[in-house]
């Protein structure tokens, strides 16, 4: 459902005084903001763990939350997304972290999500990782995954991951946001500005929260402590259950932090799973709700109801013969008290599907029936696809299998660069934003010295040597940093292909 472009101003407004920014962590290299295209699940079984609530012993705040991050701490991962292109969409930039970052440059950020099923699904924000060729997602126990994107929904910003692992997983358990009352003690879980497993406590400070797109924003408003590097990871509940999935924080304020309530997620969860994408039931009206004031000046019998401002040309409120002042009452026999009724109820119904609506009009209660289609996604959000997402080269074929190129040393180099004379070596002169090389931290202007332990004196011995290195290796990269002025090790973990 669309609302009136007034009521989109003012909420669009809203979020901009607001300072709204994503609570994911960005790069400094150059630039950050992914997000990834679907892809296709497969078919096995999504099961999530709805678990039992933990049994607390009594302190002063009636919780202990050791317990409750002792549950969830090992559930909880580290997601790294990089981008070889610097295509960015609305709904990425409305989650940017700083208006000044280089909309040209290749884009990198990092954030948090929570493991689901045992056979490696993973919750996160689709802001997170939106147009990434590369989703890496690295475990508290230290073990790390290149993960597949198997579905996006970014209409309320969620993202379904799978990685391939072959060992027990720790889980989280899910909760019902619907149960939440304001006041409620809960904790964030994530990685903000890369401190790994931080937890924050805080209340719930409000329910519903509606920040970009009233139709469908239900946010769960917090003060419990969310910075950049939070996007994505679990809002837990005193039972140690997770309620929602940190998304966004204010930027004028340091307690002012929201997340996506969990049951949202779990009514997408089965398309994004079998389909990659969400479908939502439509009809095309602008809705409020019946005020005691809009009642009275209307002279409307029902005390509860939406209310219909608008609707729009050639679609299923058209066609029905919907019109202004309409007040819904009910629909297929179901009381509606609100529009925002109205809204989850409509969007939960397959398109296609026919619904009855109960209307009052001039003082009598009449019913319409009116078939669904599917709701538009926002012009924000890009059209995800349903094919399997396929990684795009680097952008120079040499880099690869390592993700890096690299120039022979000479004498005018070491003096420009400040390389000592007597080393040995090639120069890294260009790393690939996507690569396995940039995940291992290698940079461009390091000095390579050895490939398994074995000595690279020229481009030609870094050629042979990388000619020998299969898929899937984990390679042993021992380099100079001349900014530093230390010598390190560093492990590549290259592709699968």
């Amino acid at each position: 459902m669309k609302r009136s472009f007034l009521l989109v101003s003012l909420t669009a407004a809203v979020a901009f005084l607001l300072g709204l920014v994503a609570a994911d962590s960005r790069s400094t290299v150059d630039s950050r903001g992914v997000l990834a295209r679907p892809a296709r699940a497969d078919s096995n079984p999504l099961t999530v763990s709805v678990g039992p609530a933990l049994t607390m012993p009594a302190t002063g705040l009636g919780v202990d939350f050791s317990i409750v991050a002792a549950r969830l701490n090992g559930a909880v991962v580290n997601i790294d997304a990089a981008s070889r292109g610097s295509e960015r969409s609305t709904a990425s930039r409305r989650f940017q972290r700083d208006p000044g970052d280089d909309e040209t440059a290749p884009r990198e950020g990092s954030g948090s999500g929570f493991i689901i099923d045992r056979s490696g699904y993973i919750l996160t924000n689709d802001h997170l990782i939106e147009g990434a060729d590369r989703v890496t997602v690295t475990l508290g126990d230290g073990r790390v995954f290149r993960a597949t994107v198997v579905g996006a929904d970014p209409a309320i910003d969620v993202a379904l991951l799978r990685i391939p692992a072959t060992e027990v997983l720790p889980v989280a358990s899910l909760g019902d946001s619907d149960g939440l009352r304001v006041g409620e003690w809960v904790c964030a879980i994530g990685n903000p500005l890369g401190y790994v497993h931080s937890v924050t406590v805080g209340v719930v400070s409000f329910l519903g929260r509606k920040l970009f797109d009233p139709s469908l924003d239900a946010f769960i408003q917090t003060d419990a402590a969310i910075s950049f590097g939070n996007s994505g990871g679990p809002l837990i509940n005193t039972r140690g259950q997770v309620v929602g999935i940190t998304t966004a924080i204010s930027s004028q304020s340091s307690n002012i932090g929201f997340a996506i309530p969990i049951s949202q997620v779990l009514s997408v969860l089965p398309q994004l799973k079998e389909r990659g994408r969400v479908s939502r039931g439509y009809i095309g009206v602008d809705l409020t709700d019946a005020s005691p004031e809009l009642r009275k000046s209307l002279r409307f019998g029902p005390t509860r109801g939406a209310l219909v401002e608008d609707v729009a040309a050639d679609t299923p409120a058209d066609h029905a013969g919907l019109r202004v002042y309409d007040l819904i009452t009910g629909v297929d026999e179901q009381p509606i008290r609100s529009d925002d009724d109205l809204i989850r109820y409509i969007s939960a119904k397959a398109p296609g599907s026919v619904s009855r609506l109960t209307i009052w009009r001039d003082g009598t209660a009449r019913s319409i029936p009116i078939r669904l289609t599917e709701r538009p996604l926002p012009q924000s959000a890009r059209t995800p696809g349903a094919e399997p997402r396929t990684v795009r080269p680097a952008v120079n074929q040499e880099q690869a299998p390592l993700g890096l190129s690299v120039k022979d040393l000479d004498a005018s180099t070491n003096r420009r660069l400040n390389i000592p004379d007597t080393m040995t070596g090639v120069l890294i002169t260009d790393v690939d934003p996507a690569g396995p090389a940039r995940l291992a931290r290698i940079r461009p202007g390091q000095v390579l010295l050895e490939i398994n332990r074995r000595r690279v004196t020229s481009v030609a011995d870094f050629r042979a040597l990388v000619a020998s290195l299969r898929p899937s290796e984990t390679v042993a990269i021992f380099a100079y940093d001349r900014l530093t002025d230390r010598r390190a090790i560093y492990a590549i973990v290259l592709d699968s292909q």
